[in-house]
C-alpha cells in the first residue's frame, strides 16, 4: 500500500495540482503579453505621430513661419525626434508677436521704461541705501509685493547680436541705445558710433594703443600664453575690452562693474559676447569662492585699495589662487609722468602708492615688477611664511573659523583668508593645477582632497562622460547649437561643470551658476577646471541686464525651487535675461515640465516636451523652449 501511494504521488498529479499549474502558466503568458504590448507602444510613441495623433497636438503658426508644438496637459505626448519641424532656432530679427490662446495666464508686456530693468540693482531703489562704501550700489532686491509680473520689452528695432568673433568689435545701436560712453570716453577709444552700429576699437583709459598691445605688454611680465593662467578677474571693467582680447589667448575673464554713471557698460560687454556681471566692491564679498582666479586686474578702476584697512585688496586676495597675479595700471602707478593729467598732487599720489604697497606686503604678496604703466604683485603659493610674518605685521590677522568659499550676502572682513595647510614651503596650497586645456578634464584638487563630500574622482569621470553624451544629443535636436548660433550660455544648476566642459571646444562661454543653498558647493572646483561662474539664489534676480544670454540650461532647477518660491517668478526672470529668439533647455520630471510649459505659454514662448536621450522609459524628460521675437513698440500696439 505504501509503495502504491508513493508511486501514485510521484507520477500522477492530483486535480488541484493541475489547476495550480494551469493558473501559473496563464499568469506567465499574461504578463509576457503585457510586456510585449507595452514595448510595442513605447516604440510606437518614439516614432513620428500619425496624422490622427497630430489632431491632439495644437500647432500654432507664429510669426514669420515660426511654429511650435504645444502639448495638452490632459493628454501629454513626448517625442524624441528632432524638434526642427516644430521649433525654429534660427534668428529672424523682425518677427511680430504671436497670439496667445486662452486657458493659461497671459503675462502682459511691461512699460518701455523697464526695458533695461535690473531688479536687484535698480537705481531708484538704490537711493534708499547709504552711499558710504558704495553700499547703495550693492544688490538690493525688490520685496515680494514689488516684483514685476510682466515681460520686459526689447527696444524697438532690436536685432540679434553679431555672431562671435565679429561681435567682439561690433554691436547694433538699437540693442543698447546709449551714446553716453561714445562722448565721455571718446578720447580713450572705448566705443564709437558708425551708422546703426557701435564699433569697439579695443581702446581703454590706460591702453590707448589698444587692448591687444596692452595685453602683449603684460605678457612680457608674466606668462599669459603658457596655459598656466586661465581664469581672470577684471574689476571695474568698462566695456570689457581687456577680457575680450584675452579670449584669443585662451584666458577666460570674469569682468564686473557697477550699474553707475557709465551707462550700460556691463550690457555692452555681454552684447559683445564677453563674460560680465553687474557687481561692486563695497561691503559684501564678491559672489565667487576662494582661490578662484589665476589673475586679477584693475586698470584705472578707481577702487580705493588702501581704504578701510585694505579691505578691498584683502577680498581680492581671498579669490586669488595661490601663486596668482594682481595687475594694477592707472593711478597711482607711474604718477610722476601722469600726475598733471590726473589732476592730483604728486604728494597725494605718492602717499596712495605707498599705502597700496603697504597693504600688499601685509597680505604677504610679493611685488614682482613695475614697468612703465604696469605694476604686478604675486600671491604666495602657501601661507607658511605669511603665518610667520604675523609677528611682524599684527594686522590684518589670519581669519579663523570661517568658510572662505561662503560668498552669498557675506560681509567682507579685514582678515587674511587662510590657505589650506601644506607639508613644506614648495607645496602649492590646495593642490597644483594642470595647464589649460588639460585642466578642463583633470580631476580638480578639491575632489582629490575629499573636500566635497560624496564627490569622488570616479563620479567626476562618469559625469564628464554623461555630459559629452548629452551635449551630442542637444546638437542633434538643436542643429544651430553646433553652428555658432549661440554665444552667451547660462547653466542655472552647474553641479560639476560637466555641461560647460562638454561645450569647451565650441565658440561659446558658459556662466556656471551654483545655487547658494546647494547641498554641495561645487563652484570652487568648477574654477579649478578653468571655467567661470557665480553663486545665485534663483528666488532673486540675477546680476545682469535684460537680453544678455542666448541660451539657458536648467537641469532640475525647478524641482529644487518649486517649494521655496513661485516658479513663475523664476521663469519671468529667465525671460528677462534671455534674448529674443533665445533657447532654453529644461531637464526635469514630466510633472514639473508640464507646469513650466503651462506658464511659458503665457510668456510668448514656444515649447516642446521631448524624451530623455536614453529613450521614452526614463522618467526625466527634456523641454525645449524658444522665446519669440517682439519689441516694446509692438507691445504698445497690442
Amino acid at each position: 500500500m505504501l509503495g502504491l501511494m508513493a508511486k501514485e504521488y510521484s507520477g500522477s498529479p492530483k486535480p488541484y495540482q493541475l489547476e495550480n499549474r494551469r493558473k501559473r502558466l496563464t499568469w506567465v503568458l499574461g504578463v509576457s503579453g503585457l510586456c510585449i504590448i507595452f514595448y510595442i507602444l513605447g516604440a510606437w510613441q518614439n516614432t513620428t505621430p500619425s496624422a490622427s495623433d497630430r489632431s491632439s497636438i495644437s500647432n500654432k503658426e507664429g510669426c514669420d513661419g515660426i511654429s511650435s508644438t504645444t502639448y495638452q496637459s490632459s493628454s501629454l505626448r513626448t517625442s524624441s525626434s528632432s524638434p526642427s519641424s516644430s521649433l525654429d532656432f534660427e534668428s529672424h530679427h523682425q518677427v511680430s508677436s504671436n497670439d496667445t490662446s486662452a486657458g493659461f495666464q497671459k503675462f502682459p508686456a511691461c512699460e518701455m521704461k523697464f526695458s533695461e530693468y535690473t531688479p536687484c540693482q535698480d537705481p531708484k531703489r538704490a537711493r534708499k541705501f547709504e552711499k558710504k562704501m558704495l553700499i547703495y550700489r550693492e544688490r538690493h532686491c525688490p520685496a515680494k509685493d514689488e516684483l514685476l509680473r510682466c515681460l520686459i520689452p526689447a527696444p524697438p528695432g532690436y536685432k540679434n547680436p553679431f555672431p562671435w568673433p565679429r561681435s567682439r568689435d561690433w554691436a547694433w545701436y538699437a540693442n543698447v541705445p546709449h551714446k553716453e560712453l561714445t562722448i565721455e570716453k571718446a578720447v580713450q577709444n572705448w566705443i564709437q558710433v558708425e551708422g546703426e552700429k557701435f564699433r569697439f576699437p579695443g581702446g581703454g583709459t590706460m591702453f590707448p594703443r589698444g587692448a591687444d598691445a596692452y595685453i602683449d605688454d603684460i605678457n612680457e611680465l608674466i606668462p599669459l600664453t603658457s596655459g598656466k593662467i586661465r581664469t581672470a578677474l577684471d574689476t571695474g571693467c568698462g566695456v570689457a575690452s581687456w577680457g575680450a582680447y584675452l579670449l584669443s589667448r585662451n584666458i577666460l575673464a570674469m569682468s564686473f562693474a557697477p550699474r553707475d554713471t557709465h551707462e550700460a557698460q556691463v550690457q555692452f560687454a555681454l552684447e559683445r559676447g564677453v563674460p560680465a556681471m553687474i557687481g561692486v566692491l563695497a561691503s559684501e564679498r564678491m559672489p565667487y569662492p576662494a582661490r578662484s582666479f589665476d589673475m586679477a586686474h584693475c586698470s584705472r578702476c578707481l577702487i580705493p585699495w588702501y581704504d578701510f584697512d585694505g579691505l578691498f585688496l584683502i577680498e581680492v586676495d581671498r579669490v586669488l589662487r595661490p601663486g596668482g597675479y594682481w595687475i594694477l595700471s592707472g593711478p597711482p602707478i607711474r604718477w610722476k609722468k601722469y600726475w598733471k593729467g590726473w589732476e592730483r598732487t604728486q604728494k597725494d599720489l605718492n602717499q596712495e602708492q605707498d599705502a597700496i604697497e603697504d597693504v600688499a606686503r601685509r597680505v604677504c604678496w610679493k611685488k614682482l615688477i613695475e614697468k612703465d604703466d604696469l605694476a604686478v604683485w604675486q600671491k604666495p603659493i602657501n601661507h607658511i611664511e605669511c603665518q610667520n610674518n604675523r609677528k611682524l605685521y599684527k594686522t590684518p590677522h589670519i581669519c579663523k573659523g570661517d568658510n572662505p568659499d561662503t560668498a552669498w550676502y557675506k560681509k567682507m572682513e579685514t582678515c587674511i583668508t587662510p590657505l589650506p595647510e601644506v607639508s613644506d614651503s614648495s607645496e602649492v596650497a590646495g593642490g597644483s593645477l594642470d595647464k589649460w586645456p588639460e585642466r578642463a578634464m583633470a580631476v580638480p584638487p578639491r575632489i582629490t582632497s575629499g573636500s566635497i563630500p560624496g564627490i569622488t574622482a570616479e563620479k567626476f569621470q562618469v559625469d564628464n562622460d554623461l555630459w559629452k553624451k548629452r551635449v551630442r544629443h542637444y546638437k542633434r535636436i538643436i542643429e544651430t547649437l553646433a553652428h555658432g548660433r549661440y554665444r552667451n550660455i547660462m547653466d542655472m544648476n552647474a553641479n560639476l561643470g560637466g555641461f560647460a566642459a562638454a561645450m569647451a571646444e565650441d565658440p561659446v562661454w558658459v556662466m556656471n551658476v551654483v545655487p547658494a543653498n546647494s547641498e554641495h558647493d561645487t563652484l570652487g572646483m568648477i574654477y579649478e577646471r578653468g571655467f567661470i561662474g557665480t553663486y545665485q539664489d534663483w528666488c532673486e534676480a540675477f546680476s545682469t541686464y535684460p537680453r544678455t544670454y542666448d541660451m539657458i540650461h536648467a537641469v532640475g532647477v525647478f524641482s529644487i525651487y518649486q517649494d521655496r518660491c513661485d516658479i513663475s517668478n523664476i521663469l519671468l526672470e529667465m525671460d528677462r535675461i534671455l534674448r529674443p529668439e533665445g533657447t532654453v533647455i529644461f531637464r526635469d520630471t514630466v510633472e514639473v515640465l508640464v507646469k513650466i510649459q503651462g506658464i511659458t505659454e503665457g510668456m510668448r514662448w514656444k515649447s516642446q516636451i521631448m524624451d530623455h536621450e536614453s529613450g521614452p522609459f526614463n522618467p526625466e524628460k527634456i523641454l525645449l523652449a524658444v522665446k519669440t521675437y517682439w519689441t516694446g513698440e509692438e507691445a504698445a500696439q497690442n
